[in-house]
């Protein structure tokens, strides 16, 4: 039996989770958080063999906390599970020792197969997550300059490029071999850090920042 532990800081997810694994008769939630310090706890009293993580948490970051999992319960896996697949993000969580990298826009099966393949101390990424580690390594790109640079990675400036052009959230899907639920989570995530407001304003930034001609 799996015992898995599931950090993340919203419950109706952790419920959902916990709900799809009720038909994986070889997997057990022991224990579930919505912050760093309750995972923290939670992770060191129950001493689970796989922490599903979600990086973006109040208290401390799933990056950090599965550094200290490492160091401190070296028998507990660790598989992110993150709407964030930019290459800054993949890379700092292998850096610190995940075992996985799972974007939450996966299906159930998918899901439940990445807990058994960290579980059997193999490795799983989500077809998106090689992709963005097989052109970090080609390409040799830094992680920080998607952090550290322009305010949008490339990822995001290439779905700013085809909104400005016009492209409607399925169009873009199909071209990046994404699904329509990434695409408007990026959408959103462009807006947040651009400070604007909809696409109108979006297509006018992407103009005079030469994004588009």
């Amino acid at each position: 039996m799996i015992k898995l532990f599931i950090a993340d800081d919203h419950k109706v997810f952790r419920d959902g989770v916990s709900s799809i694994l009720e038909s994986a008769e070889d997997v057990e939630v022991v224990g579930e958080a919505g912050n760093g310090r309750e995972a923290t706890d939670g992770i060191r009293q129950y001493k689970p063999d796989v922490v599903l993580m979600d990086i973006s948490m109040p208290d401390a970051s799933g990056i950090d906390l599965t550094k200290v999992i490492r160091k401190d319960l070296p028998n507990t896996k660790v598989l992110i599970f993150s709407m964030h697949h930019e290459s800054s993000y993949i890379m700092k969580a292998l850096e610190a020792g995940a075992s996985g990298y799972l974007l939450k826009d996966a299906g159930s099966t998918e899901m439940i197969n990445a807990i058994r393949t960290v579980f059997n101390n193999g490795t799983y990424y989500s077809p998106e997550v090689s992709g963005v580690l097989i052109e970090h390594l080609t390409k040799g790109t830094n992680p920080k300059d998607e952090a550290d640079g322009t305010p949008l990675t490339k990822r995001e400036t290439e779905i700013l490029k085809l909104i400005a052009e016009e492209y409607s959230n399925p169009e873009i899907a199909t071209k990046l071999f994404i699904s329509p639920r990434t695409v408007d989570t990026h959408r959103r995530n462009i807006l947040a850090k651009l400070e604007l407001k909809n696409t109108a304003s979006l297509v006018k930034y992407a103009i005079k920042n030469n994004v588009v001609s």
